[in-house]
Parts: structure tokens; sequence; C-alpha cells
């Protein structure tokens, strides 16, 4: 029997691209939005709108307290130790540059920045760019043959020199959990920064950030169901009192003359301008709507889905899989076929999937390869989706292979 999912009437966006004949599996790049979202987005957008901490006019305290209740949501959906620990910004990309350039001045050059060798430019330009600027060495973990960072190696190279570790959660492209546990135990040893990279991992389950103990943790709405345009930055309380402020302006000043300025501690210290404040307001839905979820429910559905999509593709000849991914996701290749025209005739059979490196260039480079295709679920898909999906690759590879 074909798998059904109870949540996809909730999503009007994926409906209404079935109603083209369109099948949405790049939910790793963005995810489709609930009708709760909606609704939150017009709703504050059609009661009069305020800017935030800046009015004390009834629309500028409402729209306050929203944006603040928010922040309480996203504490407790990641169990922060308080709300004061969360900054909202542009997205996981910013939220990364920001603590590049937020530690930069607590690194010396010969010190050490330890990445892995499967993460999105995301996690690796900030911090490429600032070993350049303080003459550090930037580290690069390998990855074992099933697409996990090696500890052994992990091992021998973290070491005494090293002052921040900066890992992905969840592979975008391998689609398989890291180790964290044993790398942040690693990271702390030598008393080094840890930063995880969670914008792959925060949809998928509840992560308690207390228990697994990272210094700094990023993830973005628009992969947690919310609007575009918000990020979440969760920094311990000790951790973000050492952040430099890197942006300046309205809001995150104490004090200012012609000459000098104090400011603001976190979070509103690194949130200056004007935030996204809809899109803030409809992460909090997001959030409200996750939390109202049968979480054991989606981890099933999500899980038989992903068992069957491995099993087409591994049942097909010359379809190689990309390391031995668990969830959410696949990446892979075709013997003799360049994955931009393969993803060409899957696009004209109305298939939405990603081609290409997948903002992980160095990774495709070092697996021999220009791009693959991924194909990648959320709790909405179902396995008509999948059957559509694999209908329009058997077309596809008739006229390719």
């Amino acid at each position: 029997m074909s798998l059904t999912s109870p949540w996809r009437a909730d999503f009007p966006g994926i409906l209404a691209l079935e109603a083209e004949g369109q099948t949405y599996l790049d939910s790793a790049a963005t995810a489709q939005k609930p009708q709760a979202v909606l609704d939150a987005l017009l709703g504050y957008l059609a009661s009069g709108v305020a800017n935030v901490h800046r009015a004390q006019h009834l629309p500028g305290e409402r729209a306050t307290r929203a944006f603040e209740a928010t922040r309480s949501k996203a504490a407790q959906w990641l169990n922060a130790a308080s709300s004061e620990e969360i900054i909202f910004t542009r997205g996981s990309t910013e939220s990364l540059n920001l603590l590049a350039y937020g530690l930069e001045h607590l690194l010396q050059p010969g010190e050490q920045i330890v990445i892995s060798a499967l993460e999105h430019h995301a996690n690796l330009l900030p911090w490429q760019q600032l070993a350049k600027r303080r003459n550090l060495e930037l580290v690069v973990l390998p990855l074992d043959h099933t697409g996990s960072i090696d500890l052994q190696q992990a091992a021998r190279l973290i070491g005494p020199r090293t002052r921040l570790l900066a890992v992905s959660q969840l592979s975008n492209v391998l689609g398989r959990w890291q180790p964290l546990a044993e790398l942040l135990a690693l990271a702390r040893a030598q008393g080094a920064f840890s930063v995880v990279d969670g914008a792959q991992g925060a949809v998928h389950g509840r992560h308690d950030l207390q228990a697994l103990g990272c210094d700094f943790y990023v993830c973005s709405s628009h992969k947690l169901y919310g609007a575009d345009g918000v990020g979440l930055l969760y920094g311990r309380r000790e951790a973000l009192g050492k952040l430099q402020h890197w942006q300046f302006g309205g809001e995150m000043v104490l004090d200012a003359d012609y000459q000098s300025a104090r400011f603001r501690p976190a979070p509103l210290g690194f949130e200056a301008g004007t935030p996204a404040v809809s899109a803030v307001i409809a992460l909090g839905a997001a959030l409200d709507w996750l939390n109202g979820l049968d979480h054991t429910a989606v981890a099933h559905h999500e899980a038989a889905l992903h068992a069957e999509l491995l099993a087409g593709l591994q049942s097909r000849n010359g379809v190689r899989l990309l390391g031995e991914p668990q969830l959410a996701l696949a990446s892979f290749c075709v013997d003799g076929v360049h994955n931009a025209d393969l993803a060409h005739l899957l696009s004209e059979q109305g298939i939405a999937v990603r081609a290409g490196h997948h903002c992980a260039m160095p990774l495709m480079k070092s697996l021999g390869l220009s791009g693959a295709i991924r194909v990648s679920l959320a709790l909405y898909n179902d396995g008509e989706d999948l059957r559509r999906f694999f209908s329009a690759l058997d077309n596809a590879l008739e006229l390719l292979q």
C-alpha cells in the first residue's frame, strides 16, 4: 500500500503544486508552509504592522509581544537555558558569518579552525576567510565510506592548537547524522569553541542543546516550515558573552554620542536594524504547529518514505548513491549520465529535485563528481510522490542511458 501523509492537507502549496502536475522533492532546500504559518503572516500584516522594541503605541507593543514570544518558543524548541540565548538573524549563513566575525578577536595566528569535508559552503567559507584574515590553519576532517566524519582521524587532528570546531549535524548531500557527541567532547577537551550547523538537522526530531553541549547552534526558519529570511542562532550564555559586535545601527545601541558608543549584550546587541518582524512571528506559528504533531508518527512516516526511496534507487541499474544516507534525502549519480541532463528531463515531467554541487563543491570534487541529483523528503510527501518520481526517472534513463 502506498504511504499516505496525514499532514499533506495542511500545506496549500503542496496541493497547488500537485494541481499543476508538480511533485515537490526539494525540501532540503526549502520547505513548503503549513496553513498556520500563512494565517500568522496574513494576520500580522493585515492587522496593522509596526516595528518592534521601539514604540509604546499599541501596534508596536503588539508586534513586540508576538516577536518576543517566538524567541521564547525557539528557546523551548531547542531546550536553551533562556530565551536570551536565542538571536534572530537572516538565516544560517548570516549566523555563521556573525560567529566568524564575532569570535575573530579570540583567535591568534598559528591556531587552528577545524571543519569537516562535508560542509555546506555556509559552514566552510566564513571559517576559510577568517583563517586567511588571521593567519590560522584550516583543518579538514575526512569522512569514512558511509559519509560520516572519521572519528579516529578526528581524534588525531583535533589537538592543542584547535580553537574552534564547526561541523554539520546532518549533511545536506549525504543525509547522515554526524557523531556530534564524540566530536564535541574532543573539542571540549582542548578548550575549543564548538559550532553546530543544524540547518538540515533541526527539522528532524527535537534536539536538546543543553544536553548536546555545543557553544553555538544555527538553523533556519525556511527549513522548519516557517517563512524565509529568519535564522536562529543559539549560544550558551558564557559563549555569547565573548562575541564582539559585528553589525551596528538601530536597536543594538545602549548609549551613543558622536565619538563613541556602548552596545547591548545578546540577544538585542546582535540584532541591528529592523528585523523580519512578520517572518519571525510566522516562525512562532510554525513552531506551535510542529509542537502539535505526533513526533513518533512523523519519524515513522519519514523513515518509511526514506526506505522506499533508497530501495527504489538501489534497484535501478547504473544508479550510485553518495554515502549511506540515513534519513530525509538521498543524493545519487548515474553512470554515463550528466546530472544536469537528468534533472532537465525530470523537471520536464514535473519532478522538482535539486541537481548540481548542492553548495558543497569541495565535497563533490573529493568524490570526483561535478554534481549529483538530490531527492529530499518532508512529512507532507507520500508514496504517490515517489511513484511519480520513479516513473519519471525510468523514462529519463531510458532516453539517456
